[in-house]
């Protein structure tokens, strides 16, 4: 499969560069600071603010630190530009609610009604991020039909956000709520206040069909990989299921300050792309979704037993209460270490071989070291196992003769 490096001629060229990449940061920590002055202003700020407002501090680091290393790679700056754009739109709303609800009068009132929509089509640029991940290449040219027609796309959404903003500051005629969201839809006419069904289903056809395009050609970019690529895009893997399960779904479902907590989960995404671009510790990414998996089929686990024993020992077998929930947790406590160790081992035969076969080869050693006599072939068996193992790049091994170094060199 072919790669296609994007190119950035001229002027564009030198204006992707990393002081670009400094100063657009440092504008959109600027945003964040303004952002936290008018929702104090407008008697909004709550923990959810805060936390969200350090999650997308993630996306804007990881966008500088990518964009400052890599400027020619386009990825860097779509989260960058993600994050200014939907940063832009919370100060809009935080300004137009100080003006029209709060009724202060302050200039350029309207233009933060204007402005707040930009974050809606704002979320159109993480996909691209997805979807070019990791160099920002093309897999062949065929793909720019495919980038054409989201750009379509974007551009329909955008005109439906943009439009109710627009008809209501052009009649003077402004009513939002809390959010900034125009109430008042009388000043739109034909289709931008009624879209025909086709239309609807079109657009969100479209993008769910480029959204799925762009997972599936990293899948199948995943399948055709190998070494450093595979790795990459195992993170980027990793960190869009954290998103999806665990800032989505999860979030989604628990109650109250959980939910908010849950909801940093999303955050794993920029991070992953992060990790997986500059290739930081890139080779951890086995163990960490062997750990991951195995911890969260553990919980489960021990959190059915739990419950399971709870439910037994007070309706079943009418236990008192306090009795019943003390045992359960001493049961569950004394599985804990047992079923790790099991579902690890399971687990890591699937998603962490390397560990696993290593395992078994220092396992089969141990056990061929109790019956080996002859020096040589024990020096020798250890420094086949250790190059199995951990594959060094030299390995210098101490066997206490008259001549105390022998060196076996491998190559990596």
């Amino acid at each position: 499969m072919s790669q296609t490096r994007p190119t950035t001629p001229g002027r564009l060229s030198s204006l992707a560069s990393p002081r670009t990449a400094a100063v657009l940061g440092a504008v959109v920590l600027g945003q964040f600071v303004f952002a936290l002055v008018f929702a104090a202003l407008d008697h909004q700020v709550t923990a959810s603010f805060f936390v969200s407002t350090a999650g997308y501090l993630v996306f804007i680091a990881v966008g500088v630190v990518v964009a400052y290393h890599q400027p020619r790679n386009p990825v860097g700056w779509l989260l960058i530009f993600f994050t200014f754009f939907f940063t832009l739109g919370i100060d809009a709303q935080e300004y137009a609610v100080y003006c029209y609800l709060l009724g202060h009068r302050l200039p350029l009132a309207s233009a933060g009604v204007l402005v707040k929509p930009v974050a809606t089509p704002a979320f159109l640029l993480l996909p691209l991020a997805i979807g070019l991940f990791p160099d920002g290449g093309l897999a062949s040219r065929r793909w720019r039909w495919v980038l054409w027609a989201y750009a379509v796309v974007s551009a329909l959404v955008a005109i439906n956000a943009f439009a109710p903003a627009v008809a209501a500051v052009a009649a003077h005629d402004v009513h939002i709520d809390g959010t900034a969201d125009i109430t008042d839809m009388s000043h739109l006419r034909g289709w931008l206040v009624h879209p025909p069904s086709w239309l609807t289903v079109a657009t969100w056809a479209l993008l769910a069909g480029t959204w799925l395009a762009f997972v599936g050609h990293q899948f199948v970019a995943w399948r055709r990989s190998a070494g450093e690529r595979r790795q990459q895009l195992k993170w980027l893997a990793c960190g869009a299921a954290v998103a999806l399960g665990v800032g989505v779904i999860a979030s989604s479902a628990a109650p109250g300050v959980l939910s908010t907590i849950l909801g940093l989960g999303l955050f794993a995404l920029p991070v992953s792309i992060g990790v997986g671009i500059l290739r930081y510790r890139l080779y951890d990414i086995d163990r960490i979704i062997s750990r991951t998996l195995s911890y969260s089929i553990v919980t489960g686990l021990l959190v059915g037993v739990y419950a399971g024993l709870v439910l037994l020992a007070t309706q079943v077998l009418e236990v008192h209460s306090s009795v019943a929930v003390a045992v359960s947790t001493l049961v569950a406590a004394a599985l804990f270490n047992p079923v790790r160790q099991r579902v690890q081992r399971v687990v890591d035969r699937r998603f962490n071989r390397a560990r696993y076969d290593a395992d078994r080869t220092v396992a089969a050693f141990a056990a061929r070291l109790k019956d080996a006599i002859d020096l040589d072939t024990v020096r020798g068996d250890l420094a086949g196992t250790v190059q199995q193992t951990l594959e060094p790049v030299h390995l210098s091994l101490w066997v206490g003769t008259d001549d105390p170094w022998r060196q076996l060199t491998g190559s990596q």
